[in-house]
């Protein structure tokens, strides 16, 4: 599932090559990932839109829409909030993807200068919502701490994590602690710290929580220099690999000696039915 580095890099990417774009038109051939609109009300609020904005929170990628040419810096009339989960993805077309990539449209948005936006899903597991601007306060609010916005300081992380007496790895991916977290930047950033993915985080030090949140935040800086994480299905908005699996250092490395200490990485299901990678000699 793409996790923050990888919805970054896709909506730094959509920022930079669709923001000015007018929708000249929506078709939606699976209507089935569509949330809070039907594929007629979808279309009709979106045709004659212009694309204002194109950022993230937490795992989603979120595209501001307006039709008025004076709004700038205020709320957009609609948002369209695009969860991709383990196969989608936003890509450009120019009118160069290969005609088998269409198999896998659900949502294409026409621009005005003859490129297409489309949402694409192989299994159709993500998500495309509309929502107007009070909506999405909501929907937002709903949401934890974002681990690199700079107001998420040790005092702002300590509190949302160490209040939980689940796994540290578990609260870590709570997104209604942390958002935009998930396996495999817990695994690395617990990995870095030098931290037992099955410790309780009530039981973590200030000095402990200081250590992984600077670390949380470094892995997930460098994963965004390197385009985000690709094992599968992941691409960019160009169609695009991530290169960061080359640098971890945990995940998908259970067996391998530990690039640290040397002793042999242990992979298991037991904290979280998810795989978590440690190596027991230097977590814990």
């Amino acid at each position: 599932m793409p996790e923050l580095p990888d919805t970054e890099t896709i909506a730094r990417d959509l920022h930079d090559m669709v923001v000015g774009a007018v929708v000249s038109g929506v078709s939606v051939p699976r209507p089935d990932v569509l949330r809070e609109a039907d594929a007629r009300g979808f279309t009709e609020a979106l045709a004659g839109q212009s694309i204002r904005r194109v950022w993230r929170r937490a795992k989603l990628i979120v595209l501001d829409v307006d039709s008025r040419p004076d709004a700038a810096g205020a709320a957009p009339a609609w948002r369209i909030v695009v969860q991709p989960r383990f196969t989608g993805g936003l890509v450009v077309d120019d009118g160069s993807m290969p005609a088998e990539e269409h198999a896998y449209r659900c949502v294409t948005f026409a621009l005005h200068d003859g490129r297409a936006l489309h949402y694409r899903d192989v299994r159709r597991l993500g998500t495309v919502a509309l929502m107007d601007a009070p909506r999405f306060v909501a929907y937002s609010g709903a949401l934890g701490l974002e681990p690199l916005d700079p107001a998420t300081d040790d005092a702002a992380f300590s509190g949302c994590v160490r209040a939980s007496r689940q796994a540290i790895k578990i609260a870590l991916m709570d997104q209604k602690r942390l958002a935009g977290v998930g396996n495999i930047y817990a695994n690395e950033a617990l990995w870095l710290a030098g931290i037992d993915p099955s410790r309780e985080a009530c039981t973590l030090s200030p000095q402990e929580l200081s250590r992984l949140r600077t670390e949380l935040r470094a892995v997930l800086s460098a994963s965004i220099a390197a385009r985000g994480t690709s094992f599968r299905d992941y691409r960019d908005a160009r169609g695009e690999r991530g290169r960061f699996v080359e640098q971890l250092a945990a995940y998908g490395r259970a067996g391998a000696p530990c690039r640290r200490c040397g002793r042999r990485l242990v992979g298991t299901h037991a904290v979280d039915g998810r795989s978590t990678v440690f190596c027991p000699g230097c977590q814990y």
